[in-house]
């Protein structure tokens, strides 16, 4: 029997109501035509302030993949998760402009959820992303290793000062920090900068922690190279290791430019991948603690499986798991019944804000193969228990 099969306890917080809604919200973005349209006329409407989009937004994606428009909001979500045992990692989904200014506006809305999740176990861990603290050209710039201009000099400075700030705080506050993976080509200077900031501030246990992407060729090699590194200058490491999420986009731009596509040949390989990077980390529990970002019930299984192998509890330290929030609650509800470490990714934002990360949500449902399609059998199968319960 599928342990991550059993609807009552996946949806126990959800009316009936709720799931029907959810149902048909699922329907729609399995069809890949009507989403792309949908997220065309979405992000034009958006655009051009049209007044009553917010409210459709707000009745339909939102309330099913977003906490709240704010942190407090935000609280409602994050207390009902955790009386079932779930945390909740905030994350500001608001997608700016790419200047200084934005930039430090960021950093200081980073800053302050940190001092609002300190202290607080619902909330394990604090999320941000590379750019945005800074331009994907000016990683890409110092990830070649060309000669920066002083001007570039001193925006990098400022960038890797926004990362210390961060890294810092969540060090005296004692909660551990995520920093997210993006595309291929600006990944070396931020493997590089999140490097820096676990040697200086993960002497005694895991605060900072890297996000590895096991679609991506070579990755092994490079977990391989950083333990070597963590070993000889006294670090522990983090990791949060997925799958990935721009295939498309690092295919197009490898093809483009001329370069050896950085993603794995096929969707098997990177499981193999994924898979092999459990197996990594398992053997290296001493100096790794790891979060795995999975909606494959498949991965899961595998750590649980390694983990009674080894003879670690469910809860242990080391060892976490992670689903964004409005999919998969039949893993993240499951694990957290078992006792296990388990958090959902829970993002934050004004409605119109947001919108650039709930179309991605709507087209990565649509474009991985079987998602929405198990999120439908999953809400189905419990919409006709409860009938049949009745």
């Amino acid at each position: 029997m599928n342990p991550f099969d059993n609807t009552e306890i996946a949806f126990a917080d959800k009316t009936t109501a709720q799931l029907q809604k959810a149902y048909w919200m699922f329907k729609m973005i399995e069809n890949p035509t009507l989403t792309n349209l949908g997220v065309s006329a979405l992000n034009f409407t958006v655009k051009n302030n049209f007044p009553f989009v917010t409210g459709i937004v707000r009745k339909t994606l939102f309330d099913q993949f977003v906490g709240g428009e704010t942190r407090e909001e935000s609280m409602k979500v994050v207390n009902t998760l955790y009386k079932r045992g779930v945390g909740s990692i905030f994350d500001y989904s608001v997608e700016g402009q790419q200047n200084e200014k934005t930039f430090d506006s960021v950093c200081q809305e980073i800053l302050d959820i940190v001092r609002f999740s300190a202290g607080n176990p619902a909330i394990p861990f604090v999320v941000f992303k590379p750019t945005a603290f800074g331009r994907i050209e000016i990683y890409d710039e110092v990830g070649k290793g060309v000669e920066l201009t002083t001007s570039q000099k001193e925006e990098w400075q400022r960038v890797i000062n926004r990362f210390d700030s961060v890294c810092k705080l969540c060090h005296e506050k004692d909660i551990r920090v995520m920093v997210d993976a993006e595309e291929s080509w600006m990944q070396g200077a931020a493997d590089a900068l999140v490097e820096q900031m676990m040697e200086k501030y993960n002497r005694d246990k895991a605060i900072v922690w890297n996000t590895i992407q096991m679609y991506r060729t070579h990755r092994l090699e490079y977990m391989e190279e950083n333990l070597g590194r963590a070993k000889e200058r006294g670090y522990f490491i983090g990791y949060k290791i997925v799958r990935g999420a721009y295939m498309e986009k690092e295919r197009e731009r490898a093809a483009e430019i001329g370069y050896p596509d950085p993603i794995q040949p096929t969707k098997q390989a990177t499981d193999n991948n994924y898979n092999a990077a459990i197996d990594f980390i398992m053997q290296h529990l001493d100096r790794i603690s790891a979060f795995f970002g999975t909606h494959n019930e498949k991965s899961t299984e595998l750590v649980m499986d390694k983990m009674r192998s080894a003879g670690l509890s469910n809860d242990d330290k080391h060892i976490s798991f992670g689903q964004l929030y409005g999919m998969s609650d039949n893993i993240t509800f499951y694990l957290a019944n078992q006792k296990y470490n388990v958090a959902k990714y829970l993002p934050y934002g004004p409605v119109k804000d947001v919108v650039p990360y709930l179309t991605r949500r709507a087209q990565e449902n649509t474009s991985v193969a079987g998602q929405t399609g198990r999120e439908l059998g999953l809400i189905k199968k419990e919409l006709e228990r409860r009938k049949n319960n009745r």
